[in-house]
């Protein structure tokens, strides 16, 4: 029979995460707004989008030009009823705007639609470049 103290049980679990922390860190990366044209599995891309979400048309596009220096859009636009909607793009991939800036969403369509979600109707006023 065999003796499980505590300890063993302990270590025996600290072992396991350490590996599964090691499996995740060593896992490739899952980036969050490709731009392959592709839709996978349901997953939005950093594709061009025109849509009408809620009652409110929102669009997305790659930047022309690419984009001015100060702005964090990653080279992507998008609008919220013809109205430029502030987009940046985290070091993870992950999408914020100036409407939900706290909610880091997969794509620039999950952004549009968070910010109109949070809007609740309400205009989408620009946002004043500095």
């Amino acid at each position: 029979m065999s003796d499980l103290t505590r300890r063993r049980a302990l270590t025996a679990a600290a072992a396991l995460a350490a590996t599964a922390g090691t499996a995740a860190v060593l896992a490739p990366p899952v980036s969050a707004g490709t731009t392959t044209g592709h839709d996978h599995g349901g997953h939005d891309t950093a594709d061009t989008f025109d849509e009408v979400y809620k009652g409110r048309r929102i669009q997305g596009r790659p930047a022309a030009g690419g984009g001015h220096h100060h702005e964090h859009g990653g080279g992507y636009e998008v609008f919220v009823d013809g109205v430029r909607l502030h987009l940046m793009r985290n070091a993870d991939g992950t999408w914020i705007s100036v409407v939900t800036h706290y909610d880091p969403v997969a794509s620039p369509r999950a952004a549009a639609r968070a910010a109109v979600d949070e809007l609740q109707g309400a205009p989408l006023l620009p946002f004043p470049a500095n």
